[in-house]
């Protein structure tokens, strides 16, 4: 393994660490928030269940684009 390969596979090690981190903090957090927004006043539960999941597929796709430029880097090599 030359060199150059070895740098774009830590790169991509290191993407896929961040990518994956970044989003399941904010998800963590996110759901804890939500369900201690809807044990506080279950009548909005709903609307903040709803609101919950769409920031959830928001954070998701953060970690999709980490894989794909994950892929991008890996096809580099």
């Amino acid at each position: 393994m030359d060199m150059t390969s070895a740098i774009i596979a830590l790169a991509v090690a290191l993407v896929m660490g961040i990518a994956t981190i970044g989003p399941a903090l904010g998800q963590g957090t996110a759901a804890a928030k939500a369900m201690e927004g809807i044990a506080r006043q279950p009548e909005v539960a709903g609307e903040l269940r709803t609101t919950m999941i769409l920031a959830l597929a928001f954070m998701e796709s953060l970690t999709i684009y980490g894989l794909l430029i994950a892929f991008m880097l890996l096809f580099k090599m």
